[in-house]
This record gives structure tokens, sequence and C-alpha cells, in this order.
């Protein structure tokens, strides 16, 4: 049998974190499983009192926030499973979970890296994930299948290959990252498990839905709120994307679309919106990708004072 190291991300949530923990104990056979949990510089660690009361688990303490690739990046290191399963900590174990992607992942040899149907923890008959179809290079658009629709088993036959997992919820294998690599940690904050992906397939592996196994996701349906952050690091991070992946023609389409067509309706919008002060992150983000390559490390700027 294969271990799975499950490993989580926890920034300034403790109790979320640790409702996660519960779940886990409560669905998953543990003799077959390592869980790994990265504290990402929270203010107060939470690292000390967690080994007393989680004896069995393996915790990493970061003293700086490393983003969502570097936090996972840290757990890579230290995991002993075969199979690595990333999950959100706002997120929430169903029976049967880890034992349906492990299975999967025994069956078939080609597939890298598969996520399980997500539904919204807050309206639990509602999806948030069946898949992505395929990206389009030229506009950096893609669309996440079955999101806010009731679930009534319409998508479940769309179990094997898909555009891209969904990074709430994606299960590994090692020999896959020793491949590809791991995360690239410039991103810190959105288009991260995109990009991997990419990385994945071209290392000759396959990215798979598994409609059979299902988590929950505590992340709200408004959660498209803009704020400075948010703006900043899409649109930094759409470019950098087509920076690390698309060919060359699209590259050159894409920025061209992203300077005439994208920049300018981002701009009325924001002064239509009264967030005419986002209009520097927007700069911000495009001089990033002047000035930094597609591997640098630096954020570019001090997210506090955002």
């Amino acid at each position: 049998m294969n271990l799975v190291s499950v490993i989580t991300v926890n920034f300034e949530q403790p109790a979320v974190t640790e409702a996660l923990l519960a779940s886990i104990y409560s669905t998953t056979d543990l003799q077959l499983t390592e869980i790994i949990v990265v504290d990402n510089g929270s203010k107060y660690n939470p690292v000390p009192g967690w080994k007393i009361k989680y004896p069995d688990m393996r915790f990493i303490r970061s003293d700086v926030n490393l983003g969502f690739a570097g936090g996972n990046n840290l757990g890579i290191k230290q995991a002993q499973g075969n199979y690595l399963f990333f999950v959100n900590n706002d997120t929430e174990f169903t029976p049967g979970l880890v034992d349906t992607l492990t299975k999967l992942l025994d069956d078939h040899d080609e597939v890298g890296m598969v996520s399980p149907k997500i539904r919204y923890f807050d309206q639990p008959e509602m999806l948030q994930y069946m898949g992505y179809t395929s990206m389009n290079y030229f506009t950096a658009r893609n669309t996440c299948i079955g999101q806010f629709e009731v679930d009534k088993g319409q998508y479940d036959h769309l179990t094997g290959q898909t555009g891209y997992a969904h990074g709430a919820a994606m299960m590994v294998r090692k020999e896959c990252i020793q491949k590809a690599g791991p995360m690239a940690e410039n991103f810190f904050l959105y288009y991260e498990e995109l990009d991997w992906c990419d990385h994945i397939k071209k290392a000759g592996y396959e990215v798979w839905l598994d409609a059979a196994a299902l988590i929950y996701h505590k992340e709200s349906v408004s959660v498209g709120k803009k704020s400075a952050l948010k703006e900043y690091f899409m649109n930094r991070n759409r470019i950098l994307f087509i920076r690390r992946n698309a060919p060359f023609a699209a590259r050159v389409l894409f920025y061209i679309y992203f300077i005439l067509i994208v920049s300018p309706r981002n701009i009325l919008n924001y002064i239509k919106e009264g967030n005419s002060g986002y209009i520097k992150w927007l700069l911000k983000a495009i001089w990033w990708n002047i000035t930094q390559t597609t591997t640098s490390k630096k954020l570019g700027y001090p997210i506090k004072t955002i």
C-alpha cells in the first residue's frame, strides 16, 4: 500500500486548521497517512501547542509567509509518502476521499495529479469544481466546470483528464514532483497550481478529475471581492503564467491583448468603481514582469503596505 502525505498550510487560522484535522481523523485511515501542517509565518505561533495536542502529526514553522507555493514546498521536503495530497486548511474531508484518489493513482500510472469533486461547505449541494477547460494562451482564460451549479450528478461522467487540478485539493505522485519540480514560489498567490499542472503535463503526466471523490471547501461564493492585493497578484501572475507556459507566438499576441485591451478596460473599471488607487498596482504588476525573470522569487513590493 502507498503511504499518503496530507499537506496543508496554516496562516492566521488555527481554528480552521484544527477543524480540517478533525475531519481527517474522522474519515481517514491514519495508519496509511501522515499529516504535515506548515504554519506560514502566523504572528502567533500555534506549532508548540499543536505538537502537544497532535503528537502523531508533523509540524513545520516558517517565520515568514512564503505564500501558497512556498508553504507547500516546505511540506514536500519532509513528506515521506508516495502520494502527496495538498489541501487548503479550509477544506473538510469526506469518508473515502483519500482511498478513492489513491486507488485512481494506483490504477492509472499515466496520471500525475488528480483533484476530487469540490463543493462549497456553506452550500453543500453547490459545486465549486468539476474540472477545468484548457487554457486559451492568447487571453489567459479558461473555465471552471460546474461552478455555482447544484450537484445533480450532471458532471460525474467527467472522471478522467481535465485541463487543470484545483489548488484546494490535489493529490500528486512524488515521482511526478521529482520530474516536474515543485510549485514555482515566485507566484506567491494565484495561478501557481495552474502553472504546476502545465509543468506536470510537460513532464509526461496527465492531470485528472475523480468525480467519485468529494471534499468540501469553506471558501465563500462571494470570495471574488476585489482588493489591492488580489488585483496586483491576479494581473502580475496572469502575465507570469503566460511567460512561463505559452508558445512564443501566443506570448506575443497575449502581450498585445493585455496592453491594448485588458489594461485599459481594467483602468476604466477601477475608475468607475471608485478604486482608482488600484491603477498603480496594475502598473506595478506589469513592471514586475518587465524587470523580473520567470524564476525570480522576488515579490516586487512589501506585502504589508497594501
